[in-house]
């Protein structure tokens, strides 16, 4: 039996939206909110969820991976509550395979819940 292998992203702290991120919109489509992840930033849009990675030393390479909310079948959000809680965790599971997206301290793991319900659930 094969498993779908597991795409992970660690998002740090809520940032303002990238100016160069209206690049790679398309006619209609809006940024939300923007994350500052380990190389680089996360988008969420009015119609996907758009995760930038700076490679090499330079970081001038970019890998942008582009996930849109149709792909998105179910999601999960978990902390480890109160007391312990250093991080949070986000689970995706889309048509592209299980993807995990563990969160800082700073981010409040409910803020990331509405954001992808309001954005899945507003797009199907």
């Amino acid at each position: 039996m094969e498993t779908a292998s597991i795409t992970e992203w660690m998002f740090v702290q809520e940032i303002p939206i990238p100016e160069d991120v209206a690049n790679i919109l398309v006619p209609g489509e809006q940024p939300y909110a923007a994350f500052k992840t380990f190389r680089d930033s996360a988008i969420f849009t009015s119609k996907r969820l758009i995760v930038r990675d700076a490679q090499g030393i330079t970081g001038k390479k970019v890998e942008i991976y582009s996930l849109p909310y149709t792909a998105i079948n179910m999601w999960s959000t978990e902390n480890a509550g109160k007391m312990l809680d250093w991080t949070a965790e986000v689970e995706l599971w889309t048509r592209a395979g299980h993807i995990k997206i563990k969160l800082d301290k700073k981010i409040d793991v409910r803020r990331i819940d509405t954001l992808i319900a309001n954005c899945v659930l507003n797009h199907q």
